[in-house]
């Protein structure tokens, strides 16, 4: 067991039963002419987390600890998206609607992929699914339970929806949870402080807080070998 320094206080990271859940990475919500861009936010700011972010996984990757990918998508007939969802906002575009690269949020479309950099490797698990939460309406609790994970270190976008949401279900399903404080991001800078400070509320009401340098620094004190991971590198894992 390795303590991180974390809010509100120390997060301890045990030697087996680690998980990084990267949220929806997505080429729609961080790139020009995707869907974040034509709800008019400045996706630069997504942007700007991604080499911390990749340095993350890359440690991980190194260590042969499971990494879950998620991707917010619906089905191409939109069955799986309720009116309730797909009618608001009311932007230039909504989901299902063509855009610059492809359908909006609609699986298999080219918008709708991993960006280039955080792109899954073998081994790795994406979890595709059809709300804000990586628990609703998909399997991704089936393969925590079956690789024995207790712990979640919860990254990507954005903090104060798919994210936070994500980490409510997680906590409720009895998941220790810390959310990377640099490798999450909002299109909204107070949404996302906001959403830091209520998640450590409270002694940690939802979980902890904590800097990926603190985070990479207990990964390296570890001292995880290659051979010690239970990581399958046969395929990668669609959920």
């Amino acid at each position: 067991m390795i303590s991180i320094p974390a809010n509100p206080y120390s997060y301890e990271l045990p030697l087996t039963g680690v998980a990084l859940i990267i949220i929806d990475m997505q080429r729609d919500f961080l790139e020009p002419g995707g869907f974040g861009d034509a709800l008019g936010n400045d996706v630069s700011r997504l942007q700007a987390i991604v080499p911390t972010l990749k340095q993350l996984l890359e440690a991980f990757r190194q260590h042969r600890l499971p990494v879950f990918h998620t991707i917010e998508c619906h089905q191409p007939d939109l069955s799986d998206c309720p009116p309730a969802k797909l009618n608001r906002g009311k932007g230039a575009l909504k989901i299902g609607d063509p855009g610059p690269m492809g359908r909006i949020l609609v699986k298999g479309e080219p918008g709708n992929g991993i960006i280039p950099e955080l792109a899954p490797v073998l081994g790795e698990t994406i979890i595709h699914k059809p709300g804000k939460g990586a628990f609703y309406n998909t399997n991704l609790e089936t393969h925590l339970q079956q690789r024995n994970i207790t712990h979640l270190l919860i990254t990507g976008v954005t903090t104060e929806v798919c994210v936070q949401t994500t980490m409510r279900e997680a906590n409720d399903r009895g998941y220790e949870c810390l959310l990377v404080e640099d490798c999450t991001e909002s299109y909204f800078p107070e949404f996302k402080q906001a959403t830091l400070e209520m998640v450590r509320a409270q002694g940690g009401i939802v979980g902890w807080t904590a800097p990926a340098a603190a985070v990479l620094q207990g990964l390296a004190e570890m001292g995880w070998g290659a051979a010690d991971a239970d990581l399958d590198l046969a395929n990668t894992s669609v959920g």
